[in-house]
């Protein structure tokens, strides 16, 4: 639960971008937690997200670390948009699992951002996926591009 006025801020960002986020929603992700420059999003892999070889699907793991990556770098009420990004991917995720997505600010000079996110198993702890995101900076608020305040 927010305690200070930049966890408050961090939450009226991520609340104002989750009701517009209808990707993630659809794919049903669940917002657990959010701090400045932090983010933590889970996802279970339902049928529909396996592939060929009875796995999740690897871009379905990389959205959801992209998910958590978006909602660490907007925690500021600043526009911030992914500049690139890159995923390794450790371990499969399988049907059922509930992984999670824990993102987490490296660096945040000017308007470009380095952001790290681990995916893991909730059972287990397993390690799934390493992503790395570099993010810039619009410098447009982003609560009252959503329309809130």
């Amino acid at each position: 639960m927010p305690n200070s006025d930049a966890d408050i801020l961090a939450w009226a960002c991520a609340e104002a971008m989750w009701a517009e986020d209808h990707a993630s929603r659809g794919l049903g992700m669940e917002l657990l937690d959010v701090a400045p420059g932090q983010a933590r999003l889970a996802m279970t892999i339902r049928h529909e997200m396996v592939n060929g070889h009875g796995i999740a699907h690897g871009g379905l793991i990389f959205t959801l670390a992209d998910s958590a990556f978006a909602f660490a770098c907007n925690t500021y009420d600043v526009v911030t948009v992914a500049q690139s990004n890159s995923i390794t991917y450790l371990a499969p995720g399988k049907l059922g699992d509930r992984l999670i997505a824990e993102a987490r600010e490296i660096a945040r000079p000017g308007r470009s951002g380095l952001y790290d996110v681990t995916v893991s198993r909730e059972a287990d702890g397993t390690h799934i996926a390493e992503f790395r995101g570099q993010s810039r900076s619009t410098g447009k608020p982003l609560r009252s591009a959503s329309g809130q305040s």
